[in-house]
């Protein structure tokens, strides 16, 4: 559904309750120049994917990484990145 031929490809990671709830731990994006930063990511990734994207992703406390650094939601992005979704972590 994601994952398509053509520029390039950015990989985008789901982890924790996000993961459990799309079923899905990773995929494969086409990268094009429309596909700026992070939130253009997200709000592409919840058009193809419906309510439960939405619901998962647009959680007021959701975490973003670009490259394994925490990032805010207009962080640029280029072709070949990774991308990671996930919730806060706690620690004890």
């Amino acid at each position: 559904m994601f994952g398509a031929i053509g520029n390039g490809m950015i990989t985008v990671k789901f982890f924790s309750i996000i993961r459990e709830a799309l079923e899905a731990e990773s995929l494969e994006l086409e990268w094009t120049p429309a596909l700026n930063d992070i939130a253009a990511v997200k709000a592409r990734l919840i058009a193809q994917g419906g309510a439960v994207w939405n619901e998962a992703l647009n959680q007021e406390d959701v975490l973003m990484a670009r490259n394994h650094r925490v990032v805010l939601a207009s962080e640029p992005i280029a072709d070949g990145d990774e991308l990671a979704f996930f919730p806060p972590m706690t620690g004890g």
